[in-house]
Formats: C-alpha cells, sequence, structure tokens
C-alpha cells in the first residue's frame, strides 16, 4: 500500500500501473454518471456514493487505498461550513425578512423597469456572497414574478439576472460558492485574502453584467411598465429572528474577516453564529431547521472527497500534475488563461463541484514539485463561478429558474414567458462571454496581483 511518508519521498516520474488503471476507471465512470444525470435520471448522490463505494473496495483489493485513508479525504471544513450555513438560512428564510427587502425595492423603483433590475441584482449578489446561491434564487424568484406581474412585464430578464448575478456574487467571497469553500480549504486561503484577489474582479463583472442585460433586453427595458407598480408594505414575520438573524450574521462577517488571527476554521466561525443564533431563537424547535439541511448534498461531497481521495492515493492525479507541469513552468500567465477559459466552457456544460473537486489535487500535485501556482487558484474560481452562467443548466440556480419560468408559462398560457435554452443561448451565453474576456483582461493586466504569495 502507498503509505502518506512514501508519497513524500516519490522521486522521479509516475509510471501508469494498475492502481491508476483501477481509480481512473471509476472516475471516469463516475462522473460520466454524474454529467450525464439528465439522461439515465440517477440522482447524483447515488452515482457518487456508489462510486465512493467502489473506490474505497477496488483500492483494498490493489491496495492502494482503504476505508482509514477514504475518512482522511474527507473536507471536513467545507461539509461542517455548509451544513451550518444551510442552517442558519433555514432560520432566516421563514421569517419574511428576504421578502420584505425584495417589495422595498419594487417600491423604491416605481415601475422604472431597469432600476428594478439593477437594484434587486445588487441585493441578490450582497445575498449571494454569503449564502447559497440557489437558496437566493430560491427565496427571490417567485417574488421576482409577483413583481413582474404587478408591473405586467415579462419576468424573463430579471429571473436571467437574478440567477446570472447570484452565481458571480459567489465568486468574491471564500463562502459564497461550493467550489469556493473546496479551494479555499484546499490551499489554504482565508477569507480576507479571498475576497481581496476575487472583490475587484467580480465588481467589474457584476458592472458588465447589468450593462449587458440593459442591452440584450433593450425592448423590455426601454418600455414604461403597464401596472400601477407594487404598492405592497413590506412586512417581517418574525421581526424578531429576523433583528437576531442580522446581527448574527453581522458578527459571522467579523470572525470571518478574523478567521486567520483567531486561528478558526471557517466551519468553525459558522458553527459558532449557529449556535449563537439557536440560543437567542429559543423559542423555536432546532429540529425544525436541522430538516432543512440538504442532507443529500453534503452527502455528495463526502463520496466526491472519497472518490477524489483514491485517485490522488493512487498517485494518477499526480501523474497528470507532472504531464502539465513543463507547460505551466514555461508560461504561466497562458496557463492561467486557458485554464480559466477551459473551467468555464466545462462549467457551463457539466456541473461546478465535481470538476473542482478532480482539479484541486493537480494544482497541488504541481505545487508538491516546486511550481507556483497561485493563480491557477484565482483563475480555477473565476472560471467554475462565471462559467456555470453560460448555459441553462450550467448551474443549479439556473435550472430553478428556468423551471419557474417554464411554469409560468404553462399556467399564463404564453410560451414568451419561459425561458427556454435558445433564449439562454442568445441571450445569457452573449453576456457570459463577455464577462469573461473582462475577467481574463484582468486577470492578464494585473497579472502580478494574482500572481503574489498566498501566505506571508
Amino acid at each position: 500500500m502507498v503509505t502518506a511518508a512514501q508519497e513524500v519521498i516519490h522521486q522521479g516520474p509516475y509510471v501508469f500501473d494498475t492502481p491508476m488503471l483501477v481509480s481512473a476507471i471509476i472516475l471516469v465512470a463516475t462522473f460520466a454518471a454524474l454529467f450525464t444525470e439528465g439522461l439515465h435520471h440517477i440522482h447524483r448522490t447515488r452515482v457518487a456514493m456508489a462510486g465512493a463505494g467502489a473506490m474505497v473496495i477496488a483500492g483494498q483489493i490493489t491496495g492502494f487505498y482503504n476505508p482509514e485513508l477514504a475518512l482522511e479525504a474527507i473536507d471536513w471544513n467545507v461539509v461542517l461550513l455548509l451544513g451550518a450555513m444551510m442552517t442558519v438560512v433555514a432560520i432566516m428564510a421563514p421569517t419574511g425578512g428576504f421578502e420584505a427587502m425584495a417589495y422595498s425595492i419594487a417600491n423604491f423603483s416605481k415601475g422604472r423597469l431597469f432600476l428594478l433590475m439593477a437594484l434587486m441584482g445588487t441585493a441578490i449578489t450582497l445575498i449571494s456572497m454569503l449564502l447559497d446561491n440557489v437558496t437566493t434564487v430560491v427565496i427571490f424568484g417567485p417574488l421576482i414574478v409577483l413583481i413582474c406581474q404587478a408591473l405586467k412585464v415579462t419576468p424573463v430578464p430579471f429571473l436571467l439576472a437574478a440567477a446570472m448575478l447570484s452565481n458571480a456574487g459567489g465568486v468574491a467571497t471564500l463562502v459564497g460558492d461550493p467550489p469556493n469553500l473546496m479551494i479555499g480549504s484546499a490551499a489554504g486561503i482565508d477569507f480576507n485574502t479571498f475576497f481581496y484577489h476575487m472583490g475587484g474582479i467580480v465588481f467589474c463583472i457584476w458592472l458588465g453584467t447589468l450593462a449587458l442585460m440593459r442591452l440584450v433586453f433593450n425592448d423590455t427595458f426601454s418600455k414604461p411598465s403597464k401596472g400601477k407598480g407594487v404598492s405592497v408594505k413590506p412586512v417581517i414575520k418574525d421581526k424578531r429572528t429576523w433583528n437576531i438573524a442580522l446581527v448574527v450574521m453581522v458578527l459571522m462577517i467579523g470572525l470571518f474577516i478574523m478567521h486567520g488571527k483567531l486561528h478558526w476554521e471557517a466551519w468553525v466561525v459558522a458553527a459558532f453564529g449557529l449556535a449563537v443564533l439557536l440560543l437567542f431563537t429559543k423559542d423555536t424547535n432546532p429540529d425544525d431547521y436541522f430538516v432543512e439541511i440538504e442532507l443529500s448534498l453534503l452527502m455528495f461531497f463526502v463520496a466526491l472527497f472519497v472518490i477524489v481521495g483514491g485517485v490522488e492515493h493512487s498517485n494518477f492525479l499526480k501523474m497528470i500534475a507532472q504531464n502539465i507541469q513543463p507547460f505551466v513552468e514555461k508560461d504561466l500567465l497562458l496557463a492561467t488563461i486557458v485554464l480559466l477559459w477551459v473551467s468555464a466552457i466545462l462549467s457551463a456544460a457539466i456541473d461546478n463541484i465535481p470538476f473542482t473537486a478532480a482539479m484541486i489535487p493537480i494544482i497541488l500535485g504541481m505545487e508538491a514539485q516546486g511550481i507556483h501556482v497561485t493563480p491557477l487558484w484565482w483563475a480555477l474560481s473565476v472560471g467554475v463561478g462565471i462559467g456555470g452562467n453560460g448555459t441553462h443548466i450550467g448551474a443549479t440556480a439556473n435550472v430553478f429558474v428556468v423551471s419557474l419560468s417554464e411554469r409560468i408559462a404553462k399556467e399564463k398560457g404564453d410560451p414568451s414567458l419561459a425561458i427556454t435554452p435558445g433564449l439562454w443561448f442568445r441571450k445569457g451565453t452573449p453576456i457570459v462571454i463577455a464577462t469573461l474576456l473582462i475577467a481574463t483582461v484582468i486577470m492578464v493586466v494585473f497579472f502580478d496581483f494574482y500572481n503574489g504569495k498566498l501566505h506571508g
């Protein structure tokens, strides 16, 4: 069996052997099943767990993996952080605070459609920096439909903007998107460093997205709304819980900023915030919130870490890293831009989480060989985050707004209210290409900034 010590002292090129072949077959078969979920309709968690089981059994038979190593391969920082943040959202959502925010924005816009989209998009972007993107659009999507119905305008551009801006907002922070959690945990990037490098580029992408949305939906935004406007008085159903949650969120942001100095992992901050929130909302039953946790998603992550851990222990990913290494050493800037675009293109077609999970050990493998890989981390984060906007199935948030629009179109008997794959391709894909070009220019112009050391 290949031990951790043996891996550290390994010298010379890796030779393709039986453990590599076995792990590669399981990895490819599992990822192929994950990427074609829409065809065979087997839930991705089932697929991932089956792949994890196969990896452990095959690894034990051929001597490169075992249950103990599989347990060590799980990144509990990611799993626990996601679980804690899901519970925080479950406490905040029923209070009506998000609904009150949406209606306040609608009232303020007074029927000015582009202002409504810009303000709603800004709120969604900011919330997505801290909360899960899917949760954000699940909350705001139905509200957008109601507001647009009151204004007698199509909700299509607003829903499209909600999905795209939530995905973009998630790129900005360590806790904004699952791939960021994985990258930050693997590379040892703290909250401040992540936002310091990603905040500016996300701001430019946000501006570009709003400007391009105004351009591609000019017919909608150039006309005044036919409705009388939204005159709903924002009402928060549980002000006490909402206010406590806001205070706790501010506390958590402060602790996220300080967690490097405190020597706390990000999950500790989230768990601490959750504990405080549960303590001060003592009149409610915690069981009501814990059942809202997406255990299926957490198990998907656990299984994915086990699979990738097996491939890593077989040294297959290290062999790939060795083959890529000369290209990276020759031109790190070009390698960074290539990774940015490859990540984006693949994330537009497949789930960005498995791709991120596979890329992390490859980059770590190059780093272990003494290669400076810092800009590759930033390129991977931007690519998988923004690339998800490329198609209607590129991100879970996209799938939700598409499904919502299709339901509204069916209810109203108006096909034009549905966000079809063709409409997304015509309207959304050009915006994604433009924002990727913006990201590329920023990466090239400020390459020294993104090429700086992560620590010390």
